[in-house]
């Protein structure tokens, strides 16, 4: 009976509780998350960049 329970209990919290956004919301949210991931991206990228440039000089340095 715990689980019927605890189903049930989830249920009613998920359909009458959670505030769900609007598809605008939904929307706006989910462009700010691909604009932050390929900003992150891109600061990735340029340091790898760097330290790979860096790195190959320092190794010419001494070979």
């Amino acid at each position: 009976m715990k689980v019927k329970t605890y189903i049930s209990d989830v249920y009613n919290e998920l359909v009458n509780k959670v505030t769900w956004p609007t598809w605008s919301e939904l929307q706006s949210s989910a462009t700010i998350v691909m604009i932050a991931s390929v900003i992150i991206a891109l600061c990735i990228f340029a340091m790898d960049f760097s330290f790979r440039h860096i790195v190959t000089g320092i190794y010419n340095l001494f070979y």
